[in-house]
């Protein structure tokens, strides 16, 4: 499975950026879905995951109430909603899908190493 994430600008704080990920090469809607950020010189973090049927999702704490997952299973697309964006939240954002294990729930997921496909990340910068 291959991934383009997409959707990354610049945004002034407390505006708003919906970015989008798009598989293709394989099954699609059997997978989680993870979104990653990694701000410049620092790690990459798990942001939010969605379940293959997308009813069960996780967020990580700075973004929880803020940003939404959801996944379009149709349409073979994952979208990140972000709202009320901070200049923290300035990062390069990654998509990934665990394809190793279909039907898994969102609140397994925890880091990098549980997934296994990754799209190249698209920029998001938010400007104070």
């Amino acid at each position: 499975v291959q991934l383009q994430a997409s959707g990354g600008r610049l945004v002034q704080t407390a505006g708003s950026l919906r970015l989008s990920c798009t598989p293709s090469g394989g099954t699609f809607d059997r997978y989680a879905m993870g979104w990653f950020r990694q701000p410049k010189g620092q790690q990459r973090d798990l942001i939010a995951v969605i379940n293959w049927s997308g009813v069960e999702t996780k967020y990580e704490y700075s973004v929880k109430g803020r940003f939404i997952v959801s996944r379009d299973n149709a349409k073979t697309t994952v979208y990140l909603q972000m709202n009320n964006l901070k200049p923290e939240d300035t990062a390069v954002h990654y998509c990934a899908a665990d394809i190793r294990r279909p039907w898994y729930r969102a609140s397994y997921y925890d880091s990098e190493s549980d997934f296994g496909s990754w799209g190249q990340g698209t920029e998001v910068t938010v400007s104070s």
